[in-house]
């Protein structure tokens, strides 16, 4: 029997499936290499043989997304990480040896730590990525051993809902369910009692999950955003850089947690920085109104406060420049795009220096010497994402070792996250915990500490069991010292 969830569940109904996964969890016991891959195969399965439909579904739910895109950061970018775990499973599950203290590690006495998944984990999965934010993390969960259970963005409804057919084809619900609904629907996803809790999002709802959470003590894994600042270093090949930096900007339009959020250019070079942009733009995006490879913003709401951004820039002496290669008008467009955009010389009363943007808008603030940069980034909340582009070796050792962020790319921007071998995370503001690769698996898995006794009563021996004496008191002092 499967448990139909196409339909906005009550909180009763989502915990009679969190039990029933929990039960089948302790049912099974110890979960094999081979059934860890078995789901890791199934999850690959369903990206390699609908991610055409998954690619127009997103399309659909944007008004309109690149399906390139879409096949290069959601499906590809999901297969990688699930190939990832599958290859290294086996490996990762190997128990830990640690060294058993002295002397009872020389008479026989064993320690070691075992890695057993957890139980039930939850994942609320967001609207921009919404395929890659949830198959993802299943590489970890899955790897460790974990069953699933999944609340989607309401913002990608179609695409929700075919992840959920494509689950429930799949999977089994007491493996895999996915819970589909609003906010409320959320609200209570967020209030289980599962074993752990993974949230991609914002941080303002994120404050909610914790909250939720914190009533079942479950443990959470939040993955949030912030302003991701660049720092261009006088040494960078300005051009390279801003190829890559409207890169990271432009992709998914800049509906990316980890895009650049705003970029702090030396002063003498400002301008030559918006012509080097501008040339990056053009060769990337000719056009943007009828290019199918430009995404449009997800709906109104952000289209309008992302318009609303630019508005108070320029009511506040911003100057405010269009990277608009074709001269296009965007006043009269059913797609809701908007064009890449700088924003010159912001000042910290504008809204769009103030909130984590989430567009293709960009401040371009100035600076005289690498040492203003790091005090600004210090003086705000810690972000997910920093980049430095520049070839002055103590310069960039200066950034990194005087910033603290979730990640950092040099050279280029967002990078870091594709790379399975590192941890993606946050820190404060942006985050708390991380995943990707070993991580992920370690995440998802309760690190079980073991300790096997000697056969020897060493205790008995050293004089440690009561009744205690002189022999105890001895050997008591001789660990006491300096």
């Amino acid at each position: 029997m499967t448990i139909e969830t196409h339909n906005e569940m009550s909180r009763e109904a989502m915990l009679t499936l969190l039990d029933r996964q929990r039960r089948a969890a302790i049912d099974a016991g110890e979960v094999p290499a081979a059934v860890r891959r078995d789901r890791i195969d199934r999850a690959i399965g369903i990206l390699v043989d609908h991610g055409d439909a998954l690619a127009e579904a997103m399309r659909e739910d944007f008004g309109h997304r690149s399906v390139h895109q879409s096949m290069l950061t959601d499906i590809a970018g999901s297969i990688g990480p699930l190939k990832h775990a599958r290859k290294h499973v086996a490996s990762w599950m190997r128990p830990e040896k640690r060294r058993a203290e002295m002397p009872f590690g020389l008479l026989g006495a064993r320690a070691w730590i075992e890695h057993q998944p957890l139980g039930v984990v939850g994942v609320i999965s967001p609207w921009n990525f919404p395929v890659q934010l949830t198959f993802g993390p299943l590489a970890g969960i899955f790897a460790a051993g974990n069953r699933c259970m999944i609340k989607p963005s309401e913002y990608t409804p179609l695409t929700s809902e075919l992840m959920r057919e494509l689950f429930h084809a799949a999977f089994d619900d007491d493996e895999v369910a996915v819970v589909t609904g609003g906010p409320e629907a959320g609200a209570a996803f967020s209030s289980l009692p599962f074993d752990h809790l993974l949230f991609t999002g914002a941080t303002s709802v994120a404050r909610h999950v914790m909250r939720a959470a914190a009533d079942n003590l479950v443990p959470v894994t939040l993955e949030l955003g912030g302003k991701s600042p660049v720092i261009l270093g006088r040494s960078a090949d300005l051009q390279k850089a801003t190829d890559r930096i409207m890169m990271g900007k432009m992709l998914n339009a800049g509906q990316i947690c980890l895009a650049p959020d705003y970029v702090m250019v030396p002063d003498d070079r400002i301008e030559e920085f918006v012509e080097s942009s501008r040339r990056s733009v053009a060769r990337m995006f000719p056009t943007l109104l009828d290019n199918p490879d430009y995404t449009s913003i997800i709906n109104q709401r952000h289209f309008d406060r992302l318009s609303g951004y630019l508005e108070d820039a320029r009511a506040k002496g911003a100057t405010v420049t269009e990277l608009n290669p074709a001269g296009e008008d965007f006043r009269q467009q059913p797609a809701r795009k908007l064009p890449p955009t700088l924003i010159l010389d912001p000042g910290e009363d504008m809204q769009v220096m103030q909130e984590e943007i989430f567009g293709p808008l960009l401040p371009v603030k100035g600076y005289s010497q690498v040492e203003e940069t790091i005090d600004y980034v210090n003086d705000h909340p810690r972000p997910l994402g920093l980049y430095y582009f520049g070839k002055d070796k103590a310069e960039e050792r200066r950034v990194l070792t005087h910033t603290t962020s979730g990640g950092v790319t040099l050279n280029d921007v967002v990078m870091h996250v594709g790379q399975e071998d590192l941890p993606f995370g946050g820190v404060g503001p942006s985050g708390m915990g991380s995943y990707h690769g070993v991580d992920g698996f370690r995440t998802f898995s309760h690190r079980k500490a073991v300790y096997r006794q000697t056969g020897i009563d060493l205790a008995g021996m050293v004089g440690i069991t009561p009744p205690w004496g002189d022999k105890m008191l001895k050997l008591i002092r001789s660990q006491i010292k300096r």
